[in-house]
Parts: structure tokens; C-alpha cells; sequence
């Protein structure tokens, strides 16, 4: 079974790396990410681009746009989500925007990072109005962070799941994908998807740690029924993304975690082909 990995990090971040050496026991580097990546069998990855200009800095007011990755060169067959910064966004100027369009012309960019909750802004501001209308240009897809936040320096209101609901009325021909399932807020994810036909959702996040808490959850019925009742809700298969958020997961036992929470007949779906068709520019990027 072909497998793309629609939410994954590639970036410098400090808390990624103290994750990845004492949580979830991951070789954070391109040897690793190759390795891994290899061993599991994935045919494509998308990177959520992400800087810091400082050790611990994110969410940085100071990155520049676009944010991309900059751990170290960027391995084959990885795709990019270049994030935004709103606050530099907003008081940037043209330049901002510029910068950000250079970006969205390369055969790698295939969506856009949207980092609410880090950032003091709901999805729907108007600061954001430029870079949607851009996305709609180049035919890209929305990334929206959904739910808890890796951080404990900003708010949870502006990245909760039913703001985007307000973005998808605003947006209706924008691709949008709930990041996270808006873990804990799934079952108001569940709806907003059913809802809205352009908008979907990605599976990364839902657990943090090492193969082994992994394992655990899947073991512990109070968690996996509450992952479960946000997926049977509408039981739109065709609107759910695999990803594991590497570093913060190992890649294998992630996707066993989530094999096993959709049924057999739509694995196809949830680990290949729903995200070719909402990133349509990975077919041209796998074919490269």
C-alpha cells in the first residue's frame, strides 16, 4: 500500500529536538528521516514549514516569510507547506506577500501552514485574506493548526476547529484541512468536515511519545473511544488524511495506530489517495 505522510516537521525548532531525544526516541536529522521514512515504506512526506529565531522562540513573532525547513537540506520526495507568520504579515508590508508568492511557484510547495493559536490571530482575520487568495491562485491547499497547542505562551480560543468553519463559508472553493483532528475538540471537527465539503482533516498528533505510549493508547479504551466516535460521526472516509507529526511520533508504529482505527476498505483512501487530491500538485512532484 502507497503511504504519503501529509503532516510531518523539518525544521530547527528546539522543543521538536528535546521531543525527539527524550519522548518520542526519533534519529531527528536527514539520516534518520531517510531511514525511517524508508523502513516504513512512504512514498512522499509534507513538511509544515516552521522556523525559530531563537533557541525555544516558537511561536516567533521575528520569522520571517515564508517559514520553511531548516533542519538541514531537504531530503527526496519531500513536499512543502510553507508557513506564515501573521504578525510579520501584517506589518511587513507588499514585501511580505512577495516573498511568500516566490515560494508558492516552486514544484515542492503544495499547501499552506496556517499556525492558529500560536499566533494571536483567528483563521478567518483579515490578515490572512491575502495569503487564501493566493492559495486559491495557485491551486494549493490550507493547512490550519486544530486544537492543543505545543506551546504554553499563547491562546487556545483562535485554534479551535469551529473558527474554521467561518473560513470555509468565506473560502468555499479553498481546500482546508484540520490539522490534528482538533485533538481534543474532534467531534467538532467531525461536523465541520461533514459540513463542508472542501474541508478535511489529517490524523497527526493524535499521540505524542515513543512506540511503546503508542501501543498504550491503542490499549486504552477511554482514549480510542473518543478518537473513534469523531470518525464513525459522519464516516466520511474520504475526507480524513494520514499523518504523524514526526518528529513527535515514530513513523511506524503511527501509522499501525492509525491502520487500525479505519476499517480495511478504506485504507487506500485515508493513507494515498485522498491526499492527491487535496494537494493536487503531489502527483506532479511524485512524478519529477
Amino acid at each position: 500500500m502507497k503511504i504519503i505522510d501529509t503532516h510531518i516537521h523539518f525544521s530547527n525548532i528546539e522543543s521538536f529536538k528535546q521531543t525527539a531525544e527524550a519522548i518520542s526516541f526519533v534519529d531527528y536529522s536527514k539520516a534518520g528521516f531517510l531511514k525511517e521514512f524508508g523502513e516504513a515504506g512512504i512514498t512522499a512526506a509534507i513538511g509544515m514549514g516552521l522556523t525559530e529565531q531563537s533557541p525555544n522562540g516558537f511561536p516567533d513573532k521575528a520569522s520571517p516569510n515564508p517559514m520553511l525547513l531548516d533542519l538541514t537540506d531537504m531530503p527526496e520526495r519531500m513536499a512543502l507547506c510553507p508557513g506564515i507568520n501573521p504578525v510579520r504579515l501584517e506589518s511587513g508590508g507588499t514585501g511580505e506577500l512577495d516573498r511568500i508568492e516566490a515560494v508558492l511557484s516552486r514544484p515542492e510547495t503544495v499547501g499552506i501552514k496556517i499556525y492558529a493559536g500560536y499566533y494571536p490571530y483567528y483563521v478567518h482575520d483579515r490578515v490572512y485574506e491575502p495569503v487564501y487568495r493566493l492559495a486559491e491562485e495557485y491551486q494549493l491547499a490550507v493547512v490550519i493548526h486544530g486544537g492543543a497547542l505545543y506551546s504554553d505562551r499563547y491562546f487556545l480560543k483562535y485554534s479551535h476547529p469551529l473558527e474554521v468553519d467561518q473560513l470555509a463559508v468565506m473560502y468555499p472553493r479553498l481546500p482546508i484541512v484540520i490539522a490534528h483532528m482538533g485533538e481534543p475538540w474532534v467531534m467538532d471537527t467531525a461536523a465541520i468536515i461533514g459540513k463542508n465539503d472542501h474541508v478535511y482533516a489529517d490524523l497527526s498528533g493524535l499521540i505524542v511519545g515513543c512506540g511503546q505510549r503508542i501501543l498504550k493508547a491503542q490499549t486504552n479504551r477511554l482514549v480510542m473511544d473518543r478518537f473513534m466516535q469523531a470518525l464513525v460521526y459522519e464516516e466520511r472516509y474520504d475526507k480524513l488524511l494520514f499523518g504523524s507529526d514526526w518528529p513527535l511520533a515514530p513513523v511506524k508504529p503511527y501509522i499501525e495506530f492509525v491502520r487500525n482505527m479505519i476499517p480495511e476498505k478504506y485504507h487506500e483512501d485515508v493513507f494515498y489517495h485522498n491526499a492527491i487530491r487535496v494537494f493536487p500538485k503531489l502527483e506532479n512532484f511524485l512524478g519529477r
